[in-house]
């Protein structure tokens, strides 16, 4: 290559060598939802947002989704959350901030999770410690127990069931028992017991028989 083909390479070159280097120092766009799964989330009744506007402290707070399944926040009174993922809300927020702040940067971060009630996993009965948590992915039984902490002295592990909610080929809801051997599972580890979990389910654990 000639010595003059080499300056007209090198002119084209040096200016989209440095735009490149711009752009990998360029700040990130802040993001609109800081939290596991913040695309996937659904936000429910009972749950704890935090709720950051960027550069106005003012207007951020910490609120508990109400039983209606709205929040309140300065300048944003009755925002509907339940139902929304964190990305969602963080929106809906921002655009109603709009009228107030100048190109609002919104955050919405989960601090506590329950989640809509078609997407809890309730445990009742003997276990240490009943309760309801939200549905992840991949969440099994025993998961499930170890979250409630196991079972108390007076379960009948091997009696539990799950109780879940299906539809037929016609839409119908429908009730379906599996039965699940939950001493087998956590005492003797029989894996074959540790059953996939789904949105919705109830898990029973009955107290033994004297």
């Amino acid at each position: 290559m000639t010595g003059s083909r080499w300056i007209v390479c090198l002119a084209v070159l040096l200016p989209m060598i440095g735009f490149a280097g711009c752009a990998d120092d360029a700040p990130p766009a802040p993001s609109q939802a800081a939290t596991p799964g913040a695309d996937t989330y659904i936000i429910g009744p009972g749950d704890r947002l935090s709720v950051f506007v960027y550069d106005s402290p003012q207007l951020s707070a910490e609120v508990p989704v109400r039983p209606d399944g709205r929040i309140a926040t300065p300048l944003v009174q009755d925002m509907m959350a339940a139902g929304k993922t964190p990305a969602q809300l963080a929106a809906a927020v921002a655009a109603r901030l709009k009228d107030y702040v100048k190109d609002p940067q919104v955050t919405i971060m989960v601090r506590e999770f329950v989640g809509p009630l078609d997407r809890q996993i309730r445990v009742i009965g003997e276990a240490a410690e009943p309760l309801a948590l939200p549905y992840r992915d991949n969440l099994t039984v025993l998961d499930v127990m170890i979250a409630s902490k196991g079972l108390t002295r007076y379960a009948a592990g091997n009696r539990a069931v799950i109780l879940r909610r299906i539809h037929d080929k016609a839409g119908a809801e429908q009730q379906q028992t599996i039965h699940v051997r939950l001493s087998d599972l956590m005492k003797d580890g029989d894996i074959s017991q540790n059953v996939a979990m789904q949105p919705g389910d109830t898990l029973i654990i009955p107290q033994t028989w004297f």
